[in-house]
């Protein structure tokens, strides 16, 4: 019976979760700015305890990847890392915004999902997802304006998720965009996780990094990036 313990985070929201068999049994946050490092421990001890599991019945440590902030990431993965060492167990990495992908509930049949965290100004780091929530394109910067996504948007409807929508909305009018601000959370860690767990899909513990919001440096969002 795979117990994952899983972290997030890649924004300012700091999580903790405990997952069995990809079912959500224990969740704890920490919702201001800043903090993290601080927090973070007990809110791991904090979930073991609501559950009475102990560190020894864990069979793998996830954590969110990135993309992200370089503080919340840095003390993600280095917890994450230490305990994974500590605890001889498998460490579990998970694309951020795949975390956000899998949020969309009920989307229709041909539809596609564009998960973004918020650079700065009108600038995001974006993925192209299909209707189940699986990559279509790699991560990407993307600079937005009212032609942004145009050549999906004219063909099917469009789920943008994240902590970009609001400047989204406030750009695009296509009445097949559909905005939802989804969650940066631990709880969404965890089904991704034992999907990886089930396919023995491990990081390496010492060489492990995440994927920080690098100098950004967009092509033009109007570009399709399933074509780049």
């Amino acid at each position: 019976m795979a117990l994952i313990l899983s972290l997030e985070t890649s924004t300012d929201n700091c999580s903790v979760a405990l997952h069995r068999e990809g079912v959500l049994i224990s969740l704890k946050e920490w919702g201001e700015r800043g903090g993290h490092a601080s927090k973070l421990p007990g809110l791991v001890d904090e979930v073991m305890e609501e559950v009475e599991i102990q560190a020894e019945n864990l069979q793998a440590v996830a954590v969110s990847e990135g993309p992200g902030s370089y503080t919340g990431l840095r003390i993600g993965v280095s917890t994450a890392k230490g305990l994974a060492y500590a605890l001889g167990l498998p460490l579990i990495g998970i694309n951020t915004l795949q975390s956000l992908a899998i949020q969309v509930s009920n989307p229709e049949e041909g539809s596609i999902i564009i998960s973004q965290i918020d650079a700065r100004r009108m600038e995001v780091y974006a993925q192209v997802f299909d209707k189940n929530g699986d990559p279509l394109s790699e991560i990407s910067p993307e600079i937005l304006d009212n032609e942004s996504y145009g050549e999906f948007l004219a063909e099917q409807k469009v789920y943008f998720i994240g902590n970009a929508v609001e400047k989204m909305s406030a750009t695009l009018s296509s009445s097949n965009a559909v905005f939802i601000e989804g969650e940066f959370s631990a709880k969404w860690i965890g089904p991704l996780a034992y999907r990886k767990f089930t396919e023995n899909k491990f990081e390496d513990v010492a060489y492990f990094v995440p994927n920080y919001l690098k100098e950004f440096q967009a092509l033009h969002s109007r570009k399709n990036p399933l074509l780049s």
